[in-house]
């Protein structure tokens, strides 16, 4: 039986989210890029990345590519190893708003499975 989510506090969430998402809001793909193991996947915008390497190139596009701010709205604990971060962005991207749910997936203290979609 799957567990129920808990909301947090999202200062309370475990280290290796908070880098990921410090580096996003620097805009810093080189501090947000150590958060991931090296074998992790992201998903979002319907392209799946592999492997830290694609994963930092991904970080880097998606800083430069469009200029937002992000606000975290709320945050999860789904079960021991994953978290749901809500966001809202607004910025020149097409649509100018979107609220994103971030589903993380930690192995060994590292995010080994990111999937964002709104």
């Amino acid at each position: 039986m799957a567990e129920s989510p808990t909301p947090i506090d999202p200062t309370d969430l475990p280290e290796a989210i908070t880098r990921y998402l410090t580096g996003r809001a620097a805009k810093d793909a080189s501090a947000a890029a150590p958060a991931f193991a090296p074998h992790a996947t992201v998903t979002d915008d319907g392209h799946t990345y592999e492997g830290v390497e694609a994963i930092t190139r991904w970080l880097g596009q998606t800083d430069t590519e469009y200029s937002y701010t992000t606000t975290i709205t709320g945050a999860e604990r789904d079960a021991p190893d994953r978290y749901t971060v809500h966001q809202h962005l607004e910025g020149n991207f097409p649509g100018g708003k979107v609220d994103l749910s971030c589903r993380f997936v930690l192995a060994q203290g590292l995010i080994s499975e990111l999937g964002i979609a709104p």
